[in-house]
């Protein structure tokens, strides 16, 4: 039985695990497993990968950065942001080799793309976490560009407190990269002047539940089109499938 897994600590709910032994179920794959694996020690990771039975892991918080000493190489979109949700193992006459991936810019970007109109020409990042970094690179390689927005004033960032109508009417694509919003405080959603915003805004959160945040809602209040994270997720957890079944 070939093995894939979910790293990282601690592990709850996991999307990735649902979702790939539904896969394997509804399409009669019977010869993979998929499951978490807990590790608070990124050097536990050394058991896992020289299993021979394993091919393929992703990875979660607080490995995605303190994994790559042990990757041999990085795709173009992983050595940009130093950060990994996805490795491939090739098992050689050498040892494991291993290679990272960051598909949360395959996901985010191409669950962007559908909804983009012409004046979709300028975005703000709410928050610069690790998530982030994936929605900079992929709008950097849509040609859109970007202002962060944080509760730290910094040389090239915004903060909350500075957006107002007329930064509004220029940045029409609103992206919460921020954890505000999710359980168990559903009420709570990033601070920004939504009476400022129109039929014209893109708002797309990166959390998928709730399936509707606050966030979101009160941007299709005012008329703006709204996204959450689902289709992200999907997307990317099919990029990892393909980039581990690649011969």
């Amino acid at each position: 039985m070939k093995k894939l897994g979910l790293i990282g600590f601690p592990l709850g709910h996991s999307f990735s695990k649902k979702y790939y032994l539904e896969k394997f179920d509804k399409e009669h794959i019977t010869d993979v497993n998929y499951d978490l694996y807990s590790i608070a020690d990124i050097q536990e990771f050394e058991k896992i990968f020289k299993d021979s039975d394993f091919y393929g892991v992703n990875v979660t918080i607080p490995h995605k950065i303190n994994v790559l000493p042990y990757l041999q190489e990085l795709s173009p979109e992983a050595q940009a942001i130093q950060a990994v949700n996805c490795i491939q193992i090739k098992h050689t006459a050498s040892g494991p080799f291993l290679k990272g991936f960051n598909t949360d810019v395959f996901g985010f970007m191409e669950s962007l793309k559908p909804l983009l109109d012409d004046h979709h020409k300028k975005a703000l990042i709410l928050g610069n976490g690790g998530a982030a970094k994936a929605v900079e690179y992929a709008l950097n390689a849509l040609d859109i560009s970007y202002k962060v927005v944080s509760r730290s004033k910094t040389e090239t960032n915004l903060t909350y407190s500075e957006l107002d109508a007329h930064i509004l009417n220029e940045y029409y694509i609103i992206i919460n990269c921020s954890p505000v919003g999710t359980f168990p405080n559903l009420e709570d959603a990033p601070d920004i002047p939504y009476d400022h915003i129109g039929n014209k805004h893109l708002l797309y959160d990166l959390v998928y539940n709730p399936p509707e945040t606050t966030f979101l809602k009160n941007g299709k209040n005012n008329g703006a089109k709204i996204k959450n994270g689902l289709e992200m997720l999907v997307l990317q957890a099919e990029k990892n499938w393909e980039i581990w079944n690649e011969l």
